[in-house]
């Protein structure tokens, strides 16, 4: 059972080493390219800022994003702020998330998220947990997959494999650690079944799109291009 108070507290953590790492960047660190293709680190920060608001909307029971465009312009003209700048937003966007998700409320309610995607209350601090932790990773600053806390890591790798679970271009596949983690996803396209094996770090890479799974090792057939998310 998702456990909203201990991913808020995690939540919490993760903004720290986000403040803490981006903190030491300087105005060109923040204009440099970020991993994510067209967007700079100035780019990562201000989405991170701007869905820390969204959620926020989420919680209060209003549109997460007025509308696409919206939410593109929106990053477009916060991402070349100056360092100062984008430190203070995430500071006060992040506080103003965890107020937001600490409030007494029914967690058990369903809430409206981008797109039409619905899911339950609950589940929201996790989704910020991931926003947090892989955008982080996304600063090509230092702070790699790897060092992803490991429940992070497990719980991420869940959500994700029941994403594509039955999606017509994926066939079934199987993804598993050394240490016996095991994550089924796929199975909506016909063809033989794939195991993939690797590090949870790097199926999570592979899954995410973050790396193209070139570490894992596959049996059955090949690695499954998997959609974008």
């Amino acid at each position: 059972m998702t456990d909203h108070a201990r991913d808020l507290e995690a939540v919490r953590e993760a903004t720290d080493r986000l403040l803490g790492a981006t903190g030491k960047m300087d105005d060109g660190a923040v204009a440099e390219p970020s991993r994510l293709p067209g967007w700079s680190r100035g780019h990562v920060l201000a989405h991170l800022s701007r869905n820390a608001d969204a959620l926020v909307n989420v919680l209060q029971g209003r549109p997460m994003y007025a509308n696409s465009e919206t939410r593109d312009a929106d990053i477009e003209r916060d991402a070349p702020r100056p360092l100062t700048e984008q430190l203070s937003d995430l500071r006060a966007s992040g506080a103003a998330f965890l107020a937001a998700a600490g409030a007494p409320a029914d967690w058990s309610r369903k809430v409206t998220l981008r797109n039409g995607v619905t899911d339950s209350a609950s589940r929201i601090p996790f989704r910020r947990w991931a926003e947090v932790e892989l955008h982080h990773v996304d600063l090509g600053a230092g702070y790699e997959l790897e060092d992803l806390p490991e429940e992070f890591v497990t719980r991420e790798n869940d959500f994700l494999a029941e994403r594509f679970a039955g999606h017509r271009d994926v066939v079934p596949t199987t993804a598993v650690t050394a240490d016996g983690r095991l994550w089924t996803t796929g199975g909506g396209a016909d063809g033989p079944s794939v195991t993939v094996r690797g590090t949870a770090a790097d199926i999570l890479g592979w899954l995410c799109g973050r790396r193209d799974g070139s570490a894992l090792t596959v049996t059955g057939g090949g690695l499954p291009a998997l959609p974008p998310l």
